[in-house]
């Protein structure tokens, strides 16, 4: 394997099954890449608007004051608005993990794509990435 980048239209990319031997091939695994590239930083918007929603939605009192009212309506019955408040930030801090570790592991891949050392990976990463931030940028104002 080869240390330096090359230009080959031949290729091993992140799995041993994807193995490339022809331009079309290499064409294709550019478009496959790039996608990705798009998609990782569609995620981190994603992400971003997301914790904003999770810190809009939650209501302005402390951590202790949420604590206290909980252990006060723990001798009662019933289902609480304190209760409605912790499952509501459960399910938007479980969210947000499972955004993080999708960013992650998409990460990873673009990663080892370029990794392959192949100067066509590389430049369809960058390209993607350059279109992912262009098209998914201007959303984070919208909300």
């Amino acid at each position: 394997m080869a240390m330096h980048f090359i230009f080959s239209d031949e290729a091993v990319l992140l799995f041993d099954f994807w193995r490339v031997h022809s331009p079309t091939g290499m064409a294709l695994s550019v478009l496959v890449v790039l996608l990705l590239a798009v998609l990782y930083e569609g995620i981190k918007v994603g992400k971003v608007k997301l914790l904003h929603k999770t810190l809009e939605n939650l209501p302005n009192t402390t951590s202790q004051q949420l604590i206290l009212e909980s252990d006060q309506d723990s001798t009662g019955s019933g289902s609480t608005p304190a209760n409605g408040t912790h499952l509501r930030w459960f399910l938007f801090y479980f969210g947000q993990a499972l955004v993080h570790v999708t960013q992650v592991v998409t990460g990873y891949f673009v990663m080892l794509a370029v990794m392959s050392y192949n100067t066509w990976i590389f430049l369809g990463v960058v390209l993607g990435s350059a279109v992912g931030y262009y098209l998914a940028y201007p959303l984070l104002n919208m909300t």
